[in-house]
């Protein structure tokens, strides 16, 4: 079972009375008091968790997290094992989604699902002309995702049609990613090819031209998958909480994923690799070398974007894993760009700095995905489009396990009111 209650249980005393509280261990052993009754067990009381940072809000088998020891896995399988068997990012939908490793015909048949649905219904071509070409992609993208609803409504009712609509969204995601990079750079849309893989296909949509097309080098194309993967699924962080309430009150999948992209745009969440990447640009033009932009940053007791997590109290295994495509990926373009050099000095300058090793402040995955995203010429507005392309198969497989549990119940927080206990209604006339 995902929470098992072994029996142990711990006493809350209140009012003089005690009440006792179930402790559920998930399968990894971490410990969680049940308090699920306490409210009608007191007659209204509630706990008073800002920011939900000690509440469990839900049971998931999706993926676990342990960051004291810096351990990610998907499915119960260590995220490292992804980078060494070279997994897919469309393989590792399927076991995010579906909860196993497919078989040969079930990727075979995945695959083709996501090419058969790659192309957008004509009639959005009149969404995308109405959007102001500086447009923020991910306005777009949430739009584009609610606006799937009416051309291709996921009319879930069994196994197989919920498989075509997480197909749908899948691969539409990435066309419609590509198609507003398009539009806000005053290109035509490129459509998809039958003939490429999930990811050569979208680097197909990108960076083609009618008269030119684009052709993936092999390492772009391992790299990009990479960082899908390693984006893919994440506990249950701002964007994934947002789909699984969403999708709690019985909105569709595509209504559901679309508020994820939502939450994932701002620069706390999504936006923390594109926030890396500008502190690279701070560097640049202050004129200082990464050595002294460090020895000024330790004075003034301030933060370097890309460093430290608030999750891993030890290395993001993402950015370990990253890390290492990051100097593959370098090597192999040899691409002239003072802000990788300075990602790279950096890097070295504070992993030799003990103030930031004791401080546990490590290089991040958004340090690495933007050195890998704008190595691969994605520009700065579209670096948490990307993260939301790989993250839509850990909403699609949350918003699932949401719709699949017979005992939910659509999500309601409580609220400690601080407000007025009463305030007279004055007229207008009698107000100061």
């Amino acid at each position: 079972m995902m929470n098992q209650n072994t029996g142990q249980t711990c006493t809350l005393t209140l009012d003089g009375k005690e009440y006792t509280l179930p402790v559920l261990t998930g399968t990894t052993g971490a410990r969680s008091i049940d308090i699920s009754g306490l409210r009608a067990a007191t007659g209204g009381v509630t706990t008073f968790d800002p920011s939900f940072a000690n509440t469990a809000s839900c049971s998931s088998a999706i993926s676990s997290i342990d960051g004291e020891n810096g351990v990610l896995t998907y499915r119960g399988i260590p995220i490292e094992t992804f980078a060494t068997e070279h997994i897919s990012f469309t393989e590792t939908a399927w076991l995010l989604i579906f909860g196993k490793l497919p078989t040969t015909a079930e990727i075979e048949r995945f695959g083709a699902l996501l090419t058969k649905y790659s192309a957008l219904h004509r009639s959005m071509d009149l969404h995308f002309n109405a959007f102001p070409p500086n447009g923020h992609p991910m306005a777009i993208m949430s739009s584009m995702i609610n606006a799937m609803s009416t051309h291709d409504r996921p009319r879930i009712t069994d196994d197989e049609s919920f498989i075509e609509s997480a197909a749908k969204l899948l691969s539409k995601v990435r066309t419609i990613a590509a198609a507003s990079y398009k539009a806000s750079i005053g290109e035509p849309a490129i459509y998809p090819r039958f003939d490429l893989r999930y990811v050569e296909n979208f680097l197909h949509m990108m960076f083609s031209l009618p008269y030119e097309p684009f052709e993936a080098d092999p390492v772009v194309a391992e790299a990009l998958n990479l960082f899908l993967v390693l984006h893919a699924d994440h506990g249950q962080n701002c964007s994934t909480s947002t789909v699984r309430m969403v999708g709690s009150s019985g909105a569709n999948l595509f209504t559901s994923c679309a508020a994820g992209v939502c939450a994932l745009w701002g620069p706390r969440h999504g936006g923390a690799n594109a926030n890396a990447v500008k502190g690279l640009e701070r560097i640049h033009e202050s004129g200082l070398t990464p050595r002294q932009y460090v020895a000024k940053v330790k004075d003034e007791r301030q933060r370097i974007p890309g460093f430290g997590h608030r999750i891993y109290r030890n290395w993001d295994p993402r950015a370990k894993i990253l890390r290492r495509a990051c100097d593959q990926l370098l090597d192999t373009l040899n691409r002239t760009d003072p802000l990788l050099d300075i990602a790279r000095e950096l890097e070295q300058v504070v992993l030799a700095d003990d103030y930031f090793v004791e401080r546990r402040l490590f290089p991040n995955v958004d340090f690495y995905s933007g050195i890998v995203l704008r190595a691969l010429n994605i520009p700065l507005n579209m670096f948490t489009v990307m993260f939301s392309i790989g993250r839509t198969a850990g909403w699609i497989a949350q918003w699932k396990e949401v719709h699949d549990d017979p005992r939910g119940r659509i999500d309601r927080p409580r609220q400690l009111y601080r407000g007025a206990a009463h305030t007279e209604w004055t007229p207008p006339e009698d107000r100061d």
